[in-house]
C-alpha cells in the first residue's frame, strides 16, 4: 500500500497498457512490425550472437565458452519482455512455445544460490561481486522486468521463480550490517519496486530502496570509478540521492536512477527524493535536452557535459536514454500531476525514441544526430545492442502512457485511437473509446460509458505545443468560462452518463522553435514543429541543395503533403520562402530509410524577424 506523501504530490495511479487497446493509423502499423519484424530480428541476433547459447552453456546443456560482453544477458531479458507485452496484446501460441524455451534455458542457467550471470559463470566465477561496474544487478533487473511481464500475460511463474531467487540472493549477500553495493548501471532499482507489486513482498521495496541510499557515500568502486575522467559522477554516485541538484554522467544509467527514485518515492512517501527529482529534472530539460527530446551529447561518457552544449553534428541522443526519459516522465507525471512530464513523454514518443527504429522495423540508430552529412546510418544491430532490445519493450507497452487515474477522476495524457477499460480507485467502471488522426490531426473524440451515472473529473491534457482549442460536449461547443485549466489539463466536471461525447480540437499550425541563446549551436538557426511532430530536411527531397549551404527566410508559407512509398501514412511539409524556393521536410523520426545523404533539423536563419506560426 503505497504511503501518504506531501500535498503537493498527487501520486495518480498507472493504467497498465494492457488495460488500453491501441488501434490507431499511427501506432498499429508500427505495433504489428514489431510483433511480426522487430521482435523475430532480436530473437535471431540473440541467437546469432550467442547470447542465448550463453544460458544453455552456463547451465551445462552444451559446451563451449562464453560469447560476447558481460552485459548481454540483459538483452535476451529485454526482448522476453517485449515478447510478453505482445503476448498480452494477443497471444500467439507459437511466440509463446519459444519464450518457454530460453525461459527453461535462463532457469537452467541459475545458480543453486540463485546467482544468475553467465558472463561470470562462464568465464571467472571467482571475481562475482568483486567490480560494481560489471553489470551484474543491472542484467539482474532486466530479468525481473522481464518475468513480472510474462508472469502477467501468462500466469507462468516458472520466470518469476528465478527472479526471485535472484532478488534473494541479492539480500542474502548485501544490506543492512551486510555487505556494500552500489550497482554501476542502474535498472534493479525500480525493477525491485516492480518484483514487490507482483509480489507483495515488502523486502524487495525496502532493498531499492538501500540501493539508492548508497550512493553518494563512497562505497563504489570498480572500473568506472578509477577512470579519472569519469568517476562517481559517471554513475550518479558522487551526491546521496536525495542532494543531487543536477544532472551528470551517463545518461541512461542517469534516467533508471530518477525513475527508480520516483517508484520509490510514490511507495514509501520518501519526501527527500522529492526535491532532489524537481532539481534535477529541471536542470535536465531546460539546459541539457535536445528539441527531439535526445539527452546525452558526448560519445565520450554516452551523457552529459555542460550545460547547453547541444552541437547537432556529433549529438549523441543515445536511444535508450531517450527510452529512459520516457520512462521517467511518466513517473514524474503521476507523482506531481503535471502535464508537462506528459508533454516530455509525447516528444519522446514521436521523436527521440521512435527515430531509433527504421520504418520497416528491422533497422535501428544507437546514436541519434540532429544533423548528418550523409554518413550515419541505421543498422541491423549492434556489438552493444540494448537500444534493438530496449526498443522491443518499450514500444509494445505505449498504450500505458494513455491514461492514469486521479482522484476519483480519469487523466488523459497522450492521444491514441482505441478502447481503455478503466476503474477508479473505489472500483467504478468506466470505458473510454477514442477516435483521433493523431498526430497528423488535432481533433480527438471520446466517448465515455460509465457503469452508471456518476460526476467525476476528466482531465485533458493541453499539450505545451498548442496555442488553441476548442471542446465540445455532446456536439456543443463548452465556452472556456464553464471550464478550468490546471496543470495544463483542461479539466471537465460532470455527471457522466452512458454516451457522453467530448471532442477536443487541437490547433496544429506549423511553428518555428528557436533554441535558448546559450545553445551556441543553433544560434541564427531555427527548426520547424507541427503538433508533436519535429521536421527535418533530407537530401533524398532536396537533390537541388547541398549541407548546410543555404539559408531560410523565417517568412516561411507551408503547405501540407501527404507521404508517399516508404513515407505513406505520415505528413509531409513543402515550405516555400519569399524567394520563391521550395523545399520538404519529413517528420525526423522517418530519417535515413530511404536513399542515403544530408539530414538537417536547424536550419540556418536569412533574418531574425519575429516567431511566425503559420
Amino acid at each position: 500500500m503505497e504511503k501518504n506523501l506531501t500535498k503537493r504530490v498527487l501520486n495518480w495511479t498507472h493504467v497498465p497498457f494492457n488495460k488500453v487497446n491501441v488501434k490507431d493509423d499511427f501506432w498499429q502499423p508500427r505495433l504489428d512490425a514489431l510483433k511480426k519484424v522487430t521482435l523475430p530480428a532480436c530473437l535471431a541476433q540473440c541467437e546469432e550472437t550467442g547470447r542465448i547459447s550463453n544460458f544453455a552453456r552456463a547451465g551445462g546443456l552444451e559446451s563451449g565458452l562464453h560469447q560476447g560482453m558481460y552485459y548481454d544477458d540483459s538483452d535476451v531479458y529485454k526482448v522476453l519482455e517485449g515478447a510478453a507485452y505482445a503476448l498480452m496484446h494477443e497471444r500467439d501460441p507459437e511466440l509463446e512455445k519459444e519464450i518457454d524455451r530460453l525461459i527453461g534455458l535462463i532457469a537452467a542457467a541459475q545458480e543453486t544460490d540463485g546467482y544468475l550471470s553467465t558472463y561470470y559463470t562462464l568465464t571467472s566465477p571467482e571475481l562475482k561481486w568483486t567490480d560494481m561496474e560489471k553489470h551484474e544487478m543491472y542484467n539482474g533487473g532486466h530479468l525481473i522486468e522481464a518475468a513480472a511481464a510474462y508472469y502477467e500475460a501468462t500466469g507462468k511463474r516458472e520466470l518469476l521463480d528465478v527472479a526471485c531467487k535472484l532478488a534473494d540472493h541479492y539480500l542474502s549477500m548485501f544490506g543492512p550490517s551486510k555487505r556494500h553495493w552500489v550497482e554501476g548501471h542502474q535498472e534493479i532499482e525500480l525493477a525491485l519496486v516492480k518484483l514487490y507489486h507482483v509480489t507483495g513482498e515488502a523486502k524487495y521495496l525496502s532493498f531499492a530502496h538501500w540501493l539508492l541510499e548508497e550512493r553518494g557515500h563512497g562505497h563504489g568502486s570498480g572500473a568506472i570509478w578509477d577512470k579519472e575522467e569519469w568517476g562517481p559522477a559517471y554513475c550518479q554516485d558522487d551526491v546521496p540521492v536525495k542532494d543531487i541538484e543536477k544532472v551528470t554522467g551517463h545518461a541512461v544509467r542517469a534516467m533508471y536512477l530518477y525513475a527508480g527514485m520516483a517508484d520509490v518515492a510514490r511507495a514509501t512517501g520518501e519526501e527527500g527524493y522529492l526535491d532532489a527529482l524537481l532539481r534535477v529534472w529541471a536542470h535536465t530539460v531546460e539546459r541539457n535536452m535536445y528539441v527531439t527530446g535526445g539527452i546525452g551529447p558526448s560519445q565520450h561518457n554516452e551523457g552529459f557535459t555542460v550545460d547547453y552544449d547541444l552541437p547537432n553534428e556529433t549529438a549523441y541522443c543515445e536511444t535508450c536514454a531517450s527510452i529512459g526519459m520516457a520512462l521517467w516522465n511518466h513517473r514524474m507525471n503521476l507523482l506531481f500531476g503535471d502535464a508537462k512530464y506528459a508533454d516530455i513523454v509525447e516528444q519522446e514518443l514521436y521523436n527521440g525514441a521512435l527515430a531509433g527504429l527504421s520504418l520497416s522495423g528491422d533497422k535501428f540508430f544507437y546514436v541519434n544526430p540532429l544533423a548528418s552529412l550523409g554518413n550515419h546510418h541505421r543498422v541491423e544491430w549492434f556489438h552493444t545492442s540494448c537500444c534493438p532490445t530496449n526498443l522491443a519493450r518499450f514500444l509494445p507497452s505505449i498504450g500505458g502512457y494513455q491514461f492514469a487515474v486521479a482522484d476519483q477522476g480519469i487523466v488523459c495524457n497522450q492521444y491514441f485511437a482505441g478502447i481503455a477499460e478503466l476503474q477508479l480507485s473505489d472500483g467504478f467502471y468506466v470505458q473510454i473509446e477514442s477516435a483521433t488522426g493523431y498526430p497528423w490531426e488535432g481533433n480527438i473524440h471520446l466517448k465515455l460509458r460509465p457503469e452508471r451515472e456518476r460526476t467525476f473529473p476528466l482531465l485533458l491534457r493541453i499539450p505545451g505545443w498548442c496555442r488553441g482549442f476548442q471542446v465540445f460536449m455532446n456536439g456543443e461547443r463548452i465556452p472556456p468560462n464553464t471550464y478550468k485549466l490546471d496543470k495544463g489539463y483542461l479539466v471537465l466536471e460532470r455527471n457522466w452518463q452512458e454516451g457522453d461525447s467530448v471532442e477536443l480540437r487541437l490547433d496544429q499550425p506549423v511553428q518555428l522553435v528557436r533554441a535558448k541563446a546559450e545553445v551556441v549551436a543553433n544560434r541564427g538557426r531555427f527548426a520547424i514543429q507541427r503538433g508533436p511532430i519535429l521536421y527535418c530536411l533530407e537530401q533524398a527531397d532536396n537533390p537541388h541543395l547541398q549541407y548546410d549551404d543555404y539559408v531560410v527566410p523565417a517568412e516561411l508559407t507551408c503547405t501540407l503533403a501527404p507521404g508517399s512509398g516508404i513515407l505513406e501514412g505520415t505528413t509531409l511539409l513543402l515550405a516555400h520562402d519569399r524567394r520563391g524556393n521550395t523545399f520538404r521536410l519529413i517528420p525526423y523520426y522517418a530519417w535515413d530509410n530511404r536513399s542515403p545523404g544530408f539530414m538537417q533539423v536547424w536550419l540556418k536563419e536569412l533574418d531574425a524577424s519575429a516567431l511566425y506560426k503559420l
